[in-house]
């Protein structure tokens, strides 16, 4: 389990912000996949766009409701995040959270899906 320094949970790293370390890495490493591996060219694509805007539409009244200030459902401890509240009190981190895990599927998903050569998987 991991700890921060002024939480007082014992064992751990203790490091600050952790889930914003986490969800950081987390948008950086699928971006890196993306750009660096599988390139699918999805950051260029309208539809992908849609689909994050589709995703953060049922996400905001979702996650605002379950981390409202004036009676949250989930409690984050708050050397564990950044403090950057957008939408409706959320964690900022929790967008970098969805990003990733949404980007990640459809840039697998694209990936196999499309041919390593040109021509190849084509009709012959």
């Amino acid at each position: 389990m991991w700890s921060t320094a002024s939480s007082g949970r014992a064992g751990g790293v203790g490091a600050e912000w952790v889930y914003t370390l986490w969800a950081a890495a987390a948008v950086v490493v699928v971006v890196l996949i993306e750009l660096l591996w599988a390139r699918t060219g999805i950051f260029r694509r309208v539809s992908y766009w849609v689909t994050l805007a589709v995703v953060w539409a049922f996400q905001i009244p979702v996650d605002g409701w379950l981390t409202k200030l004036s009676a949250p459902i989930v409690i984050y401890n708050r050397a564990d995040i950044v403090g950057w509240r957008v939408v409706l009190g959320i964690p900022v981190e929790d967008f970098g959270y969805s990003f990733a895990l949404v980007t990640l599927v459809l840039v697998l998903w694209l990936r196999q899906r499309e041919p390593e050569e040109p021509g190849e998987g084509e009709p012959g």
